[in-house]
């Protein structure tokens, strides 16, 4: 991971999606490419890229949406080399590491769901893990695959302790690094702080909730912390802004120095 802001380049609503209305996947990649360019220009070095706009979904993805979000992946791959590339596809994280292998991406978040099992909007959601390591194998990557612990969209079944179940992700899962996100700052203080008594020197990631207001607090605690909604003043529907953007990198540079 470069840096310690993590900028969500999430696509408009892809062909075969249901909120697609037309839209080709050279429209919808100059779109992304356009929102990555601000991020880069205002000093965000690392991006995920996520097919936020094809909601709802299902866990298994469609090969439509493999296939296009891997056209979208590469061009932010040529076009912006010297980012960081993740990739997180909705909510499939072996679809993920498909594309992220495909692209030349650097890493996977995988959301819903890598261990365990919850409820979704979408229904029953379970634990991919096995699927992707085996995957990984098959491909013969070394991409990382940082996983939610626990996604606050979702209702786990049979929840564990936070600690246990990060425990779980990185030594039973193999995860490379951990997401969290509370439901509040606080919250996502308190969960990191938790996680690195149980599992000590693996990266934590801030899965959401960070503004320009709390983010120097935020990574007090956290190695890097994801930005979308508030950069895109509420609504991930939104353009990025490069006001708040550009006020958001500043307020993590303070945390860099301490102030």
């Amino acid at each position: 991971m470069k840096g310690r802001v993590i900028g969500m380049v999430q696509t408009r609503p892809l062909p075969g999606s249901y909120r697609n209305r037309g839209e080709r996947i050279s429209f919808i990649t100059e779109q992304a490419l356009e929102e990555t360019r601000i991020l880069a220009e205002c000093g965000v070095q690392s991006v995920i890229l996520q097919n936020m706009g094809d909601m709802p979904i299902r866990q298994q993805s469609t090969p439509e949406a493999i296939a296009y979000l891997s056209v979208v992946a590469q061009a932010i791959r040529r076009s912006f080399p010297a980012l960081c590339l993740g990739v997180l596809v909705n909510w499939d994280g072996v679809a993920a590491l498909a594309v992220a292998d495909a692209a030349g991406a650097d890493f996977v978040r995988v959301e819903h769901l890598y261990t365990g099992a919850e409820v979704t909007s979408a229904g029953l959601l379970q634990g991919q893990c096995c699927e992707i390591t085996a995957l990984k194998r098959k491909l013969g990557t070394d991409i990382p695959v940082y996983a939610d612990v626990w996604e606050r969209h979702g209702i786990p079944l049979c929840p564990q302790p936070l600690d246990e179940a990060a425990w779980q992700c990185v030594h039973e899962a193999f995860a490379d690094g951990l997401f969290l996100c509370g439901k509040n700052a606080q919250e996502s203080l308190s969960m990191a702080r938790q996680v690195r008594q149980r599992v000590p020197g693996i990266p934590l990631f801030l899965g959401g909730g960070a503004t320009g207001d709390n983010v120097r607090v935020l990574l007090q605690e956290y190695d890097a912390v994801c930005v979308a909604t508030w950069i895109k003043n509420g609504d991930m529907r939104n353009p990025v802004d490069p006001d708040r953007t550009r006020y958001f990198m500043e307020q993590a540079a303070l945390a860099e120095v301490g102030t």
